[in-house]
């Protein structure tokens, strides 16, 4: 015999089925986030290392022998990297949030996943976004051009983050908007 908490431990995971691949994304974010944390704290010379003998390639033929924006390419590289790691934290907990707030407001399964896909893969790709871009600088001679050169990846995976989180916005008023006229005051 099922009990009522078996019950509503189904209805829950009913709910939930069709975000899990989003779902999925979102904590593979988190774990990026915090690998990142990790890889940082152990090898941040070697990171740094390996940016600086990225930049000293091109030493010439990009920067010209300006040791001075080598330096403040390199700087704001490892800023980058950083800012890959804070994203992926605050992005996958955001997406794992607002995931499962869509998934109980009894949104029908397409959208579920739908949005669901939308923050799990718009965090994800958005922080590795950062990652890359601290990464490419050195060689391409600063950040602006690296962030041009991946705007294939921040623009897509931004957005759908973004339109992902309008949607439970509007879902939200829509639930408190049918609560109003199923139940008016007076």
């Amino acid at each position: 015999m099922n009990s009522p908490s078996n019950d509503l431990i189904k209805d829950v995971l009913r709910l939930l089925h069709p975000a899990l691949p989003g779902m999925l994304l979102a904590v593979l974010t988190l774990l990026f986030g915090f690998g990142l944390g990790i890889v940082f704290g152990l090898n941040e010379d070697i990171i740094k290392s390996r940016l600086k003998a990225s930049a000293a390639e091109v030493r010439e033929s990009v920067y010209h022998g300006n040791d001075a924006a080598i330096k403040a390419v390199l700087d704001k590289s490892w800023v980058y990297m950083q800012r890959a790691h804070l994203h992926a934290g605050s992005l996958g907990a955001t997406a794992i949030s607002l995931i499962l707030l869509a998934s109980l407001l009894g949104t029908p399964p397409g959208l579920t996943r739908a949005i669901s896909f939308g923050l799990g893969a718009g965090g994800l790709g958005y922080s590795v976004f950062w990652l890359w871009a601290g990464f490419r600088a050195p060689a391409l001679g600063g950040t602006g051009a690296a962030k041009e050169s991946l705007k294939w990846l921040a623009m897509p995976s931004s957005g759908a983050m973004v339109v992902a989180t309008a949607a439970v916005a509007v879902l939200l008023i829509v639930v408190i908007v049918r609560r109003r006229a199923a139940h008016p005051t007076h």
